[in-house]
């Protein structure tokens, strides 16, 4: 399939109107399907798809991007046409409006035959299927999926696209492929597929599928990246390099009787019983101890930064996408660190009313500095907070063991789960 590129010129803004009468036009020719369920609720997503076998051409349309395409953008096709009428047909709508480049580059993976005689297709998803996302995966983790609260960010990001997997018509399964490392890793999130549909072989589908596309825009891309917390089989080791794991320590408390039980500790108003407490980088310092020193080589594991289950090279892009969220970045010492972390602020969880999650990813070995910024960011992120808090904290697996019984015997909160690991993998895209 052929795809349209377009550029926008200063008459962008009756792309509406102009959208409007096409649509209008169209839905009332015999040759055009009826436009797609986004019509009547967003009227900058509109879609007709030709009941025409001939090779088709797709117009894209989004005031936010300059140059348009279907996955520059990422997003949901506005306009499908065949190509014997396109030029005409926008000539005739658009008059001048936009100038047409055809992209030769980017085409849709071919299914294979068995998942397309069991009647699969696939979509770039939209803010209108999250509902659908979210009842096929219900109760994942317990009710702390991250994807509820990433979902509509994901859709904004161009270099992401979100996938979905549709079967008589309902949503089975769901993949967010993101390109990170200088364009060299397609970092998989999001995995969901629906219980009735699971050892079917969806999963290595979807994944081809996925993969097909973003090599398609992205032709540099060497490696496949993705995070794991399930017990790892022989066809895992088949499949799957291992880059590093962290143990995980999940546990619960009110935020009210942790801040009255560091009070009792003397520790309310300073964590730190040491003379060098742990020092919160700003973006200057982050900059400088990850990018343009080897301080922090010996801290990562495998020299890879992990955020809340992403892993990235420690690279100036990468720190583009990092230093946009909401992170707290912690180290012991900016001369010399041995113990670093990363915590997400809270942020509420569909548990109930009033539940929050707290994310910490902990790098280094000592148990002492570890436990510091452990208490460090509890003070500092339980101050304001009243309810539940389900707090989850990656380590190196060593201090696992020690660390959960602090939690419990010094600090008297919930442990959650036992001990779970989080696995970062590779694999060659070949």
């Amino acid at each position: 399939m052929t795809w349209i590129t377009l550029w926008r010129d200063t008459r962008f803004a009756r792309l509406s109107r102009y959208l409007t009468e096409m649509g209008t036009a169209l839905s009332r020719s015999r040759s055009w399907g009826r436009p797609c369920a986004h019509w009547a609720t967003c009227p900058m997503r509109w879609s007709w798809r030709s009941s025409s076998k001939d090779l088709t051409w797709m117009v894209m349309a989004r005031s936010a991007l300059k140059n348009l395409s279907l996955y520059s953008d990422l997003n949901s096709p506005l306009l499908e046409c065949p190509i014997s009428s396109t030029e005409q047909t926008l000539n005739q709508c658009f008059g001048s409006c936009f100038k047409m480049k055809a992209d030769t580059s980017l085409t849709m993976p071919q299914l294979p035959e068995a998942m397309s005689q069991a009647g699969l297709q696939f979509a770039v998803a939209t803010e209108e299927d999250f509902d659908e996302i979210m009842a096929m995966s219900q109760d994942i983790d317990g009710g702390l999926d991250y994807f509820p609260t990433r979902y509509t960010s994901w859709l904004q990001e161009t270099n992401r696209t979100v996938i979905l997997a549709r079967k008589q018509g309902k949503v089975i399964a769901v993949q967010s492929v993101c390109v990170i490392d200088d364009g060299e890793t397609m970092l998989v999130e999001g995995l969901r597929v629906a219980p009735q549909e699971r050892g079917k072989g969806v999963i290595g589908v979807l994944l081809h599928f996925c993969s097909e596309m973003v090599t398609s825009k992205y032709p540099e891309v060497k490696v496949r990246r993705l995070t794991r917390d399930d017990q790892l089989g022989p066809k895992d080791f088949q499949k799957y390099r291992i880059i590093t794991k962290q143990g995980i320590l999940l546990v619960h408390f009110r935020a009210e009787d942790l801040k009255f039980r560091l009070t009792e500790l003397g520790l309310g108003g300073n964590t730190s019983s040491s003379n060098c407490p742990p020092v919160l980088l700003d973006h200057t310092a982050i900059h400088r101890l990850y990018l343009t020193t080897d301080l922090m080589q010996g801290v990562l594991p495998n020299a890879t930064i992990i955020q809340n289950w992403q892993p990235f090279k420690p690279l100036p892009s990468n720190m583009v996408i990092l230093l946009k969220k909401d992170i707290d970045w912690m180290v012991d010492n900016v001369s010399n660190p041995t113990v670093a972390s990363l915590c997400t602020f809270p942020f509420r969880v569909p548990i109930g009313d009033d539940w929050y999650y707290l994310n910490i990813d902990m790098f280094g070995k000592d148990l002492d500095l570890v436990r510091q910024q452990f208490l460090c960011h509890l003070q500092s992120h339980t101050t304001t907070l009243k309810g539940h808090v389900m707090c989850k904290m990656f380590l190196d697996p060593l201090l696992w063991t020690p660390m959960a019984e602090f939690c419990h015997n010094t600090l008297g909160v919930e442990l959650v789960e036992e001990y779970t690991e989080q696995c970062v993998l590779e694999s060659d895209v070949i």
